[in-house]
């Protein structure tokens, strides 16, 4: 097992972000002043839709995120983490993402990135972005080719015939109760089989026991990694993998099992398994290589 640990502290909270810090550095085992800038710098984090309206439509956009960047120096932040920017239905904040590639319009598309990044280099400032491995929107043109039995997107998500009950009725494999309540498996007419999906019904799961996953996931790093950006923070990072037995989960000591009490089972199959390691250690494994060869700062990856 591989432990990726990053100390982090919340130093100040506003309406517009929050600043995060490593505190205390020189007494955190492995932390000195010569390490990368990411292992003591300052963050601020920005939730792009709230943070500032820079074309007068009534939503925070990166245009106004860029009208801010001096201040955000002025002020000493090393670095800028923006919420999900990506091209997305809005199901979940912007953490449904229907296209890795392409920044939603509601923040001025790619374009505006590009300007926030000139602009950032310009200054001094890191930026990183908020990057969702766990699963896709069911609005992503992968989940609708893994839907069509689409060669080479049959397991890109987690599949499952389900079972029969004595009813003669299809039923999820098992008991496992979704973070946003009720069942983790949405029946798929079309495809005849449930798809797993620990958060919204339309956040169905990657499959990253299918190799090709990590390789399409890592070329989206890469792409982000030459327009400019400094690094990525992993979102839902505890649940990126799941028992491949899929067993059902015990239930909690107090508890009976509802579908809308998300605290009913204990997640020891669907939270903080072994091989989540792995696919963490292969993103930082990426992100170094990719910073090595072009012989550039290491990026970083927070988890």
């Amino acid at each position: 097992m591989r432990f990726l640990v990053l100390v982090l502290a919340l130093c100040l909270t506003s309406a517009q972000g929050h600043v995060v810090q490593v505190r205390d550095r020189q007494k955190i085992v492995g932390v000195t002043e010569t390490d990368d800038w990411w292992k003591t710098g300052v963050f601020y984090q920005i939730y792009p839709r709230s943070f500032m309206d820079g074309d007068g439509d009534g939503v925070g956009d990166l245009k106004g995120v860029k009208a801010k960047l001096k201040y955000l120096k002025d002020i000493g932040i090393t670095g800028a983490w923006l919420s999900p920017i990506f091209k997305s239905p809005g199901v979940d904040q912007g953490y449904d993402i229907s296209d890795y590639y392409t920044v939603d319009a509601v923040f001025g598309g790619n374009a505006a990135l590009k300007k926030v990044l000139w602009e950032a280099k310009m200054l001094g400032l890191k930026i990183i972005l908020d990057f969702v491995p766990n699963h896709t929107s069911d609005q992503n043109e992968w989940f609708k080719k893994s839907v069509n039995g689409t060669d080479g997107y049959e397991d890109y998500y987690v599949w499952n015939e389900g079972k029969v009950d004595s009813n003669g009725t299809r039923v999820p494999p098992n008991n496992w109760v979704s973070i946003f309540k009720g069942s983790s498996w949405t029946w798929n007419e079309q495809r005849k089989k449930f798809y797993l999906h620990q958060f919204a019904t339309q956040q169905p799961d990657l499959n990253y026991s299918n190799p090709k996953v990590m390789e399409a996931m890592k070329k989206v790093l890469t792409y982000w990694l030459d327009q400019g950006v400094d690094g990525f923070r992993v979102d839902a990072v505890p649940y990126i993998m799941e028992d491949k037995e899929l067993r059902d989960e015990p239930l909690t000591p107090g508890h009976k099992y509802d579908q809308n009490d998300v605290d009913c089972v204990e997640r020891i199959y669907t939270k903080d398994i072994d091989e989540t390691f792995d696919v963490v250690y292969a993103i930082r494994t990426h992100v170094d290589e990719y910073a090595k060869n072009k012989k550039i700062t290491t990026r970083s990856v927070l988890v």
